[in-house]
């Protein structure tokens, strides 16, 4: 991650740059100093990189012309430093000679290049898009307007806890990679050469073996230089650590899987509570117009002598309260449009607007049992479970062969001298067979905390498998309540809509005051509210649905 931020010090302008100056973060800062240097050309600018912990090959060439376009470059470390005194000292070497480099400035170039080569594997892999850069402190907002399918793919490329479970797993494949390892043969190399001086009294138990003979050997130089090898040539153990190590890979990966389908879970339900925020919005706005219109008649049929001050005033009281619950959903949506920002990771000024609507997709309800088994089938949680056991299994079964004798190979092959003139090949190879006898009891208590963690993991099992069970029968029935709550509410609309055209006819053609207009609204109120209540429980059932059979990402991410 890279932070830049601009300050005013002492009447110049700093910019300050913090982290990773590597990858597409080169880009973030190179866009940051162009809008500078085109919103105040004729200004001063000084870049701190006090704050920058790396700078690959792209980032020292932005450096190096953000220095010839005028910038000034701050540092403190060593190596910061030594790449900024490199590029000055580069920058009065092009001018000196017109821009031709020497000799030495290319073997600095040259190594300078093999160095970044060299660490770039080294580097984290996790993947850095763009759209997560922390932007500039004067960076401009855009109205984001989002469809659902939008929001859950955002959610899953940007949500932090997304990104962590994905970081864990693959953190947990390099630890398989790991445990591989100590299958595989090692070989290194070694060069070495020292001086030694003996004492010989100390090697014969304070006497000299024979009389005259001089107290110390040496000092004389030794020289060696070569390969050794070394290779595990039978050991079930490590065989059974590497079988353990996948499956607990396999148990991380599907609770990545697992949380990715809650993140988009998460989103979809804040995506559906915003709908049903704005959905109240868009009601409360209508209504308050109706309040308007029936105030305003109230007012005329008061000034025509038909009506009285009693109705005006009922119909002024129910438009102000109209306006109160107005002013209550326009906060209730803001406050829901904030919470799905932040689950999508965005900038805090971004402003952010719904594409979708709520409504209604009637679908076949399906069966029970059915849903049950294609949840065991497809839930993350469950397979994490059964690759935990396997773990837990091989575990216990590397414990178990640990007392079997093991295997190895060990060789080296070095040339020995005073110098490394007068060397000689020497060898040495060597197998060896271990047989524990008595190791205090440790491998039978391995033994037996691995079946204390199988049988642990197989009561989270079970109660994993009922839990599911109730997820999905409980989903079934809050998804079959809510298309009949639909149902209901939305003949509750179309009654109330007709009570309030013919409570307003009655008043107008004063058979009846306006109390029975004013009951009017409050029943159609209660019918938005009862129809925007029903298509929202409908809407988070489906969601609930595909969430406990595991298909949420195939569901919403389009």
């Amino acid at each position: 991650m890279l932070r830049i931020t601009t300050e005013k010090r002492r009447g110049k302008t700093v910019l300050n740059v913090e982290g990773r100056l590597a990858g597409p973060w080169v880009g973030a800062l190179e866009q940051c100093w162009r809008e500078l240097r085109a919103a105040s050309p004729q200004e001063k600018f000084h870049v701190d990189l006090c704050g920058v912990s790396f700078i690959d090959a792209a980032g020292k060439v932005l450096l190096k012309e953000i220095h010839r376009q005028g910038g000034a470059l701050i540092a403190e470390g060593c190596l910061n430093q030594a790449i900024v005194q490199e590029i000055v000292k580069s920058e009065k070497g092009e001018k000196r000679n017109g821009h031709k480099e020497g000799p030495k400035g290319s073997h600095i170039v040259f190594y300078g290049a093999l160095f970044s080569l060299l660490m770039s594997p080294m580097q984290s892999r996790a993947q850095v898009t763009p759209s997560n850069r922390m932007l500039p402190a004067n960076a401009p907002t855009q109205v984001l307007r989002l469809t659902l399918d939008q929001a859950v793919g955002l959610a899953i490329k940007q949500n932090p806890t997304a990104q962590i479970a994905v970081l864990a797993a693959a953190q947990s494949e390099q630890d398989k990679n790991i445990a591989r390892a100590e299958l595989l043969p090692q070989a290194s190399a070694r060069i070495s050469d020292e001086a030694q001086k003996v004492n010989l009294q100390a090697q014969f138990g304070g006497k000299t073996p024979f009389p005259g003979f001089p107290k110390t050997l040496g000092p004389y130089q030794i020289f060696s230089a070569g390969p050794s090898v070394s290779a595990p040539v039978f050991d079930l153990a490590l065989w059974q650590r590497y079988r353990a190590a996948q499956n607990t890979m396999g148990a991380s990966k599907a609770n990545s899987l697992s949380t990715r389908e809650q993140v988009i879970l998460l989103v979809v339900s804040q995506y559906i509570g915003t709908l049903r925020a704005v959905a109240n919005v868009q009601a409360s706005q209508s209504r308050v117009e109706l309040a308007q219109a029936l105030y305003d008649q109230a007012a005329d049929l008061q000034k025509e002598g038909v009506g009285t001050g009693i109705d005006t005033l009922r119909a002024n009281v129910e438009l102000q309260n109209e306006k109160q619950r107005l002013l209550e959903a326009e906060n209730e949506r803001e406050t829901l449009l904030y919470g799905l920002s932040r689950l999508l990771n965005l900038d805090p000024r971004q402003q952010l607007e719904l594409e979708d609507s709520l409504s209604f997709f009637d679908t076949a309800q399906p069966e029970v049992e059915s849903s049950i088994e294609a949840a065991l089938a497809e839930r993350q949680e469950w397979k994490a479970l059964s690759s935990q056991v396997k773990a837990a299994e091989d575990q216990k079964k590397a414990a178990q062969y640990s007392r079997l004798p093991s295997v190895r190979f060990d060789g080296t092959f070095a040339y020995v001298g005073t110098s490394g003139n007068t060397t000689l090949p020497t060898y040495t190879y060597q197998g060896s067979v271990n047989l524990p006898l008595f190791t205090g009891g440790r491998i039978h208590s391995e033994i037996v905390r691995a079946d204390l963690e199988i049988r642990k993991l197989e009561e989270q099992r079970a109660d994993l498998g009922n839990q599911i069970a109730l997820d999905v029968k409980t989903a079934l029935l809050n998804l079959q309540s809510g298309r009949n709550e639909v149902q209901v509410a939305n003949l509750g609309v179309q009654l109330s809509k007709e009570e309030v055209d013919q409570a307003r006819d009655r008043f107008k053609a004063g058979v009846a005051n306006n109390i029975e207009v004013i009951q009017a609204q409050d029943s159609l109120s209660r019918a938005n509210d009862n129809q925007i209540a029903a298509l929202y429980r409908f809407n988070q059932a489906r969601a609930d649905f595909a969430r406990s059979i595991g298909q949420m990402e195939r569901v919403y991410a389009k």
